[in-house]
């Protein structure tokens, strides 16, 4: 991948002090992208993932000005969409995957003026189930006593991907992340999507370009989700990545940038 990692100490809006990647990523500046009339891009990462989740498209789409936004800070997904439209441009493009698609769409919620773009990668409108809300809580404690590591190798990184010559190095990318973030966002994050609300009316109102897109693959969030998300907004695409599960922009890096440049094209002409 071409992200070249530069360590770095990063204060995140809340004052926390955490640890972190951050990338010499090749892009436009916001200015330059209001000059060229493409839009600005926002990139929401998933769950226990840094902005190398995004490497490849980051890459690909260096003619316009793209942000990856850490969704880390707070355990509701209403803080966390309030602090990315604290850290956004005025108007924008938004793509989120997984957890990265449900804060996306708690933004949509709060500040449908300026999305002028949505896109919803391998996620979920719906509100966390009661018997899902409960799995959580073991994930938790063993996370809460340290053991971070054995959580995803056991419980979350076996559901993530297709089968593929490339899988092994997109887990171990994975568990990276995961380390890198450690226990405490962990912890946050899962508090936010226990408690997250329902989307499917918010999608319903959505009048922006929007691409619905998924790993054909995908267990955690199944094609049938998107196919709801789909029919719930009017006039959305749904584009499926073939040999593919829960984080195409990895495995499929290819079809995922060609998929959001396709959208991109459409947003850039509204």
């Amino acid at each position: 991948m071409g992200c070249r990692p530069l360590k770095a100490r990063v204060v995140w809006r809340n004052g926390m002090e955490h640890p972190e990647r951050i990338w010499r990523i090749r892009r436009k500046s916001r200015a330059e992208s209001i000059v060229s009339r493409r839009l600005p891009l926002i990139l929401l990462p998933g769950m226990m993932c840094d902005a190398r989740l995004f490497c490849p498209q980051t890459d690909a789409l260096a003619d316009r000005h793209v942000e990856v936004l850490p969704i880390i800070a707070a355990d509701t997904t209403e803080e966390l969409a309030d602090a990315v439209l604290a850290d956004a441009p005025p108007r924008f493009a938004l793509a989120g995957l997984s957890m990265g698609g449900i804060v996306a769409m708690e933004v949509l919620a709060r500040a449908p003026g300026r999305i002028a773009g949505l896109c919803l990668m391998d996620t979920n409108p719906m509100a966390e189930t009661p018997e899902f809300a409960a799995r959580r809580e073991p994930q938790i404690q063993r996370v809460r006593a340290g053991h971070l590591r054995a959580v995803m190798r056991d419980e979350m990184k076996p559901n993530y991907l297709a089968d593929g010559p490339g899988r092994d190095a997109i887990l171990d990318l994975c568990m990276d992340m995961a380390e890198r973030l450690g226990a405490e966002v962990f912890i946050r994050q899962s508090r936010a999507l226990q408690t997250r609300p329902d989307h499917q009316d918010t999608l319903r109102g959505v009048t922006a370009p929007t691409l619905v897109l998924c790993g054909r693959e995908d267990a955690l969030c199944p094609l049938h989700r998107h196919a709801l998300m789909q029919d719930l907004i009017p006039g959305s695409t749904l584009t499926v990545i073939e040999n593919a599960g829960h984080l195409p922009t990895l495995e499929q890096p290819d079809a995922t940038t060609s998929a959001l440049r396709n959208w991109l094209t459409q947003v850039d002409m509204t």
